[in-house]
Protein backbone atom coordinates (compact mmCIF):
# COMPACT_ATOMS: atom_id res chain seq x y z
CA UNK A 1 0.00 0.00 0.00
CA UNK A 2 1.12 3.75 -0.95
CA UNK A 3 0.69 6.23 1.47
CA UNK A 4 -0.48 9.47 0.90
CA UNK A 5 2.00 12.16 -0.24
CA UNK A 6 1.68 13.61 2.95
CA UNK A 7 3.42 13.75 5.90
CA UNK A 8 1.55 13.20 8.99
CA UNK A 9 2.37 13.70 12.95
CA UNK A 10 0.61 11.46 15.31
CA UNK A 11 0.59 11.26 19.03
CA UNK A 12 1.58 8.11 20.77
CA UNK A 13 -0.73 7.15 23.95
CA UNK A 14 -4.51 7.67 24.21
CA UNK A 15 -4.84 8.90 21.00
CA UNK A 16 -2.47 6.80 19.11
CA UNK A 17 -4.91 3.99 18.16
CA UNK A 18 -7.80 6.32 17.32
CA UNK A 19 -5.49 8.38 14.78
CA UNK A 20 -4.26 5.40 13.14
CA UNK A 21 -7.25 3.80 12.15
CA UNK A 22 -8.42 7.53 10.47
CA UNK A 23 -5.10 7.63 8.93
CA UNK A 24 -5.66 3.87 7.49
CA UNK A 25 -9.25 4.78 6.56
CA UNK A 26 -7.90 7.15 3.99
CA UNK A 27 -4.59 4.72 2.38
CA UNK A 28 -1.93 5.44 5.24
CA UNK A 29 -0.45 2.36 5.77
CA UNK A 30 -0.61 1.63 9.60
CA UNK A 31 0.53 -2.14 9.77
CA UNK A 32 4.11 -1.24 10.67
CA UNK A 33 3.77 1.00 13.11
CA UNK A 34 0.72 -1.39 14.93
CA UNK A 35 3.23 -3.91 15.24
CA UNK A 36 6.48 -1.86 16.31
CA UNK A 37 5.75 0.69 19.51
CA UNK A 38 9.62 1.82 19.57
CA UNK A 39 10.37 2.82 16.16
CA UNK A 40 9.45 6.44 15.87
CA UNK A 41 9.87 7.44 11.99
CA UNK A 42 8.44 5.37 9.66
CA UNK A 43 9.78 7.26 6.29
CA UNK A 44 7.87 4.82 4.23
CA UNK A 45 4.61 5.12 5.09
CA UNK A 46 5.05 9.20 5.69
CA UNK A 47 4.29 9.00 8.97
CA UNK A 48 6.27 10.22 12.45
CA UNK A 49 5.18 9.10 15.62
CA UNK A 50 5.94 11.31 19.18
CA UNK A 51 4.52 12.49 22.20
CA UNK A 52 1.56 14.57 21.74
CA UNK A 53 2.73 17.84 22.72
CA UNK A 54 5.12 17.63 20.18
CA UNK A 55 3.08 16.97 17.26
CA UNK A 56 2.23 21.33 17.35
CA UNK A 57 6.29 21.70 16.99
CA UNK A 58 6.90 19.47 14.24
CA UNK A 59 4.12 20.67 12.64
CA UNK A 60 4.59 24.23 13.05
CA UNK A 61 8.14 23.20 11.89
CA UNK A 62 7.21 21.53 8.39
CA UNK A 63 9.14 18.53 9.14
CA UNK A 64 5.65 17.11 9.05
CA UNK A 65 2.91 18.40 6.76
CA UNK A 66 -0.26 17.88 8.90
CA UNK A 67 -0.91 16.37 12.57
CA UNK A 68 -2.97 15.09 15.02
CA UNK A 69 -3.23 16.29 18.34
CA UNK A 70 -5.71 16.97 21.35
CA UNK A 71 -7.39 20.54 21.69
CA UNK A 72 -6.34 20.48 25.05
CA UNK A 73 -2.35 20.79 23.38
CA UNK A 74 -3.64 23.54 20.73
CA UNK A 75 -5.13 25.25 23.45
CA UNK A 76 -1.70 25.51 25.72
CA UNK A 77 0.23 25.74 22.56
CA UNK A 78 -2.34 28.93 20.92
CA UNK A 79 0.21 31.16 19.96
CA UNK A 80 1.77 28.41 17.44
CA UNK A 81 1.35 28.87 13.46
CA UNK A 82 -0.91 26.61 12.60
CA UNK A 83 -3.69 25.89 10.73
CA UNK A 84 -6.53 23.90 12.62
CA UNK A 85 -8.61 21.66 9.82
CA UNK A 86 -10.74 19.13 11.42
CA UNK A 87 -12.39 18.45 14.64
CA UNK A 88 -11.78 14.59 14.68
CA UNK A 89 -14.74 14.00 16.78
CA UNK A 90 -12.51 11.22 19.04
CA UNK A 91 -10.69 11.11 22.52
CA UNK A 92 -13.23 13.34 24.08
CA UNK A 93 -12.61 14.79 27.45
CA UNK A 94 -13.17 17.97 29.26
CA UNK A 95 -10.73 20.68 30.63
CA UNK A 96 -12.03 21.40 34.05
CA UNK A 97 -11.83 22.85 37.24
CA UNK A 98 -11.92 21.23 40.52
CA UNK A 99 -11.80 21.61 44.03
CA UNK A 100 -11.85 19.80 47.18
CA UNK A 101 -15.51 18.06 47.65
CA UNK A 102 -17.26 20.56 50.41
CA UNK A 103 -14.93 23.14 49.53
CA UNK A 104 -17.08 24.91 46.32
CA UNK A 105 -16.22 28.11 47.66
CA UNK A 106 -12.79 28.60 47.98
CA UNK A 107 -11.94 30.63 45.30
CA UNK A 108 -14.73 33.35 46.43
CA UNK A 109 -12.99 32.45 49.49
CA UNK A 110 -9.54 33.08 48.54
CA UNK A 111 -10.28 36.11 45.57
CA UNK A 112 -11.63 38.21 48.31
CA UNK A 113 -8.14 37.37 50.73
CA UNK A 114 -5.91 36.74 48.81
CA UNK A 115 -6.63 38.27 45.54
CA UNK A 116 -5.83 35.92 43.78
CA UNK A 117 -6.63 32.22 43.58
CA UNK A 118 -3.60 29.09 43.88
CA UNK A 119 -4.30 27.07 41.10
CA UNK A 120 -2.21 23.67 39.90
CA UNK A 121 -1.95 22.49 36.33
CA UNK A 122 -0.11 20.89 33.89
CA UNK A 123 -1.91 23.71 31.32
CA UNK A 124 -0.22 27.00 32.82
CA UNK A 125 -0.68 29.03 29.65
CA UNK A 126 -4.39 28.14 29.00
CA UNK A 127 -5.14 28.03 32.62
CA UNK A 128 -4.03 32.07 33.34
CA UNK A 129 -5.74 32.67 29.78
CA UNK A 130 -8.79 31.21 31.22
CA UNK A 131 -8.74 33.18 34.64
CA UNK A 132 -7.63 36.32 32.97
CA UNK A 133 -10.34 36.44 30.67
CA UNK A 134 -13.90 36.77 33.98
CA UNK A 135 -10.67 38.79 35.47
CA UNK A 136 -9.54 36.64 37.99
CA UNK A 137 -6.14 36.59 39.25
CA UNK A 138 -4.44 33.32 39.79
CA UNK A 139 -0.90 32.20 40.86
CA UNK A 140 -0.05 29.34 38.86
CA UNK A 141 1.64 26.06 40.79
CA UNK A 142 2.74 23.74 37.48
CA UNK A 143 2.88 20.48 38.34
CA UNK A 144 4.11 17.44 36.48
CA UNK A 145 2.53 14.28 38.00
CA UNK A 146 -1.24 13.99 39.49
CA UNK A 147 -2.33 17.04 39.67
CA UNK A 148 -5.05 16.42 42.06
CA UNK A 149 -2.76 15.64 44.70
CA UNK A 150 -2.15 19.85 45.00
CA UNK A 151 -5.55 20.12 46.01
CA UNK A 152 -5.70 17.10 48.55
CA UNK A 153 -2.55 18.34 50.32
CA UNK A 154 -3.44 21.95 50.61
CA UNK A 155 -1.50 23.06 47.88
CA UNK A 156 -3.57 24.35 45.62
CA UNK A 157 -7.05 25.82 45.85
CA UNK A 158 -8.11 24.57 42.55
CA UNK A 159 -6.69 22.67 39.90
CA UNK A 160 -7.15 22.86 36.01
CA UNK A 161 -6.89 19.30 34.45
CA UNK A 162 -8.05 17.31 31.74
CA UNK A 163 -10.74 14.88 32.23
CA UNK A 164 -12.20 12.22 30.74
CA UNK A 165 -15.01 10.35 33.13
CA UNK A 166 -14.65 12.23 36.58
CA UNK A 167 -13.60 9.02 38.42
CA UNK A 168 -10.20 9.74 39.29
CA UNK A 169 -11.31 13.08 40.35
CA UNK A 170 -14.17 11.40 42.40
CA UNK A 171 -12.11 8.30 44.03
CA UNK A 172 -9.50 11.45 45.52
CA UNK A 173 -12.53 13.44 46.88
CA UNK A 174 -12.49 16.44 44.09
CA UNK A 175 -15.77 17.64 42.33
CA UNK A 176 -15.20 19.95 39.28
CA UNK A 177 -17.01 23.39 40.18
CA UNK A 178 -16.05 25.06 35.98
CA UNK A 179 -15.92 23.63 32.45
CA UNK A 180 -13.83 25.45 30.55
CA UNK A 181 -13.69 23.28 27.54
CA UNK A 182 -14.44 19.91 25.05
CA UNK A 183 -11.45 18.53 24.35
CA UNK A 184 -11.30 15.54 21.21
CA UNK A 185 -8.48 15.05 18.91
CA UNK A 186 -7.94 17.75 15.71
CA UNK A 187 -6.20 17.74 12.29
CA UNK A 188 -3.93 20.07 12.18
CA UNK A 189 -1.47 21.72 9.51
CA UNK A 190 1.36 23.40 8.43
CA UNK A 191 0.48 26.70 6.46
CA UNK A 192 3.63 26.58 4.29
CA UNK A 193 2.92 22.94 3.77
CA UNK A 194 -0.93 23.84 2.93
CA UNK A 195 -0.08 26.28 0.37
CA UNK A 196 2.29 24.20 -1.29
CA UNK A 197 0.40 20.68 -1.14
CA UNK A 198 -3.20 21.91 -0.94
CA UNK A 199 -4.98 19.36 -3.21
CA UNK A 200 -3.11 16.57 -1.37
CA UNK A 201 -4.45 18.24 2.22
CA UNK A 202 -7.60 18.87 0.76
CA UNK A 203 -7.61 15.43 -0.15
CA UNK A 204 -6.66 14.08 3.51
CA UNK A 205 -9.58 16.66 5.00
CA UNK A 206 -11.92 15.84 3.08
CA UNK A 207 -11.44 11.38 3.24
CA UNK A 208 -11.53 12.22 7.10
CA UNK A 209 -14.74 14.56 7.21
CA UNK A 210 -16.03 11.62 4.63
CA UNK A 211 -14.53 9.04 7.45
CA UNK A 212 -15.51 11.00 10.68
CA UNK A 213 -18.99 11.25 9.55
CA UNK A 214 -18.91 7.18 8.97
CA UNK A 215 -18.22 7.24 12.56
CA UNK A 216 -20.84 8.94 13.45
CA UNK A 217 -23.08 6.64 11.94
Amino acid sequence: MTSPNVIAAVPRGTLMSGSLDLLESIGYDVAEIRENDRKLFFAEQNIITMRPSDVPTYVERGVADIGIVGKDVLMEQSDRDLYELVDLEFGACRMVVAVVEGDEHVSERQLRRRGSLRVATKYPKMTEDYFAASGRQVELVEVKGSVELAAIAGLADAIVDLTATGITLKENGLVISEEIANCTARLIANPGSYRLKSTEIDSVVERLQASVAVKAG
